[in-house]
């Protein structure tokens, strides 16, 4: 689907005001993800409430502003809901010993995860004893109402893409003492600021074929996941389909598409997040989505 912009941020310019724009770019590839105050990027500033329609109401104006500090393109309000799909790299089902499964493995982030680019990821003291990591993902952003879609017709109704960390508790998904025989992803998964998202919002026809862009997550200067979008079992196609079975998805919805091989848990030792930690994930065409950790 065309939407207005083609990128979309929200930031805070240096008049003070908290506005969304489409940022004049430097350069194809620059990554809006390392924007400082002292790069003075520019952006145009885009007017109304609708993110995503399509009527033209919706306008990129003629006012340029400066950015002086970069947000998350989405706020918690802006987010119906977040559907996340679990064991959906073949490496990453292989790094937590289990089968492929049939079909998408699918989970909840309540809206409240919701957090913004830049930002401190605040692990709560329930999750502090040596289990809080990332999970680097490729997120899908919904821009009209869909349901009951083939997986033809099913990149019709995608708005734009972004870059997500779908931060989880490890102890309190998977140790029997925490979480119970059955491991469970809702809790453990759905602490405040455990899904930052961005830098930007990229529209949908700036990437014709999601399957093309490269996933990689720095932390601490260490890239620790490193996959081609392409190594997904389900696709953003069949999961959008699979997803829209019965049930409406919701303009506006996100859908984190999972986690490739390499997360924190699954190293040797394991390396958990800690306060100072840093995390980059980085994602071709969309840029960097970069988030420290501090312990509350």
């Amino acid at each position: 689907m065309k939407v207005a912009w083609s990128r979309l941020i929200r930031f805070v310019a240096t008049d003070g005001r908290t506005l969304r724009g489409e940022p004049i770019m430097p350069s194809a590839d620059f990554d809006l993800g390392f924007v400082t105050e002292s790069d003075k990027l520019q952006a145009k500033v885009i007017v109304d409430d609708d993110l995503y329609d399509t009527t033209g109401k919706t306008k990129v104006t003629d006012e340029v502003v400066t950015v002086k500090r970069l947000l998350g393109p989405l706020t918690k309000e802006d987010v119906p809901i977040l559907r996340c799909v679990g064991l959906n790299y073949a490496k990453h089902i292989r790094e937590a010993g289990r089968q492929p499964p049939p079909f998408p493995s699918i989970f909840f982030k309540p809206t409240t995860t919701v957090h913004d680019h830049d930002v401190p990821i605040v692990i709560p003291k329930i999750a502090q004893d040596d289990q809080a990591d990332y999970e680097g993902e490729f997120c899908i952003v919904i821009g009209r109402d869909a349901k009951d879609l083939s997986e033809s017709e099913a990149l019709d109704y995608v708005a734009a893409y972004t870059a997500g960390n779908d931060v989880s508790s490890r102890k309190l998904q998977r140790d029997p003492a925490y979480a119970g025989k059955v491991p469970q992803w809702g809790f453990s998964k759905g602490f405040d600021t455990f899904a930052p998202l961005g830098p930007c919002l990229v529209a949908s026809d700036l990437i014709d074929d999601p399957s093309k862009l490269h996933l990689k997550t720095i932390v601490d200067g260490e890239t620790r996941q490193s996959e081609g979008v392409s190594d997904l079992l389900f696709d953003s196609k069949k999961l959008i389909s699979h997803l829209s079975q019965g049930t409406t998805l919701q303009k506006g919805s996100i859908i984190m598409t999972g986690t490739p091989g390499g997360v924190g848990f699954g190293l040797n030792p394991p390396k958990y997040l800690v306060p100072g930690t840093q995390i980059h994930v980085s994602i071709t065409k969309i840029g960097t989505l970069r988030n420290g950790v501090v312990f509350a």
